[in-house]
């Protein structure tokens, strides 16, 4: 179940910082690598496994995909009943749907993430899992930094009065 969590959390920063895979599957050359490039370069992936991958993420996302802009339409029609002569019912029913289409979101994640995740060998797991937690360790530090930066700079406009 942890390393589940922590595909998702690398499947997900690795869709964050190179954008919708559809568009990324039809760019020419040179541009920047697609997320399963990015994974089998990390773990070392197989030629099948990084078709088969593909596979399952251009299914998945697309149903999610679709899936989050009902979300956002069900949100913005929430949004638009937030009024003086508001409806309580009408509230509900829409904060309802979204619910609704987010916990279907939210399944089809954790779907695409155990497909994903059973295509990978043992050591490729063991490999992703010790990369998550190496990022994780930069990012905590990153963290720390800008806080100590922050800290700085406080006392430095509290010294300054």
């Amino acid at each position: 179940m942890k390393l589940v969590k922590i595909l998702g959390s690398a499947l997900v920063a690795l869709s964050l910082s190179t954008g919708v895979v559809a568009q990324q599957s039809q760019q020419p050359s040179g541009g920047q690598p697609d997320q399963v490039s990015q994974l089998a370069q990390m773990v070392g992936l197989s030629d099948d496994q990084q078709t088969e991958i593909r596979g399952i993420m251009q299914e998945m996302q697309g149903k999610i995909r679709e899936l989050r802009k009902t979300a956002r339409t069900l949100q913005q029609e929430l949004q638009g009943e937030i009024k003086q002569d508001f409806d309580a019912s009408a509230i509900q029913e829409k904060a309802d749907e979204l619910g609704e289409v987010t916990g279907k979101i939210a399944g089809l994640s954790a779907l695409m993430q155990a497909r994903v995740d059973a295509v990978f060998t043992e050591e490729q797991r063991k490999e992703l899992d010790r990369r998550m937690k190496q990022m994780q360790q930069q990012m905590q530090q990153r963290r720390q930094m800008m806080q100590q930066q922050q800290q700085s700079q406080k006392q430095g406009k509290g010294n300054a009065q």
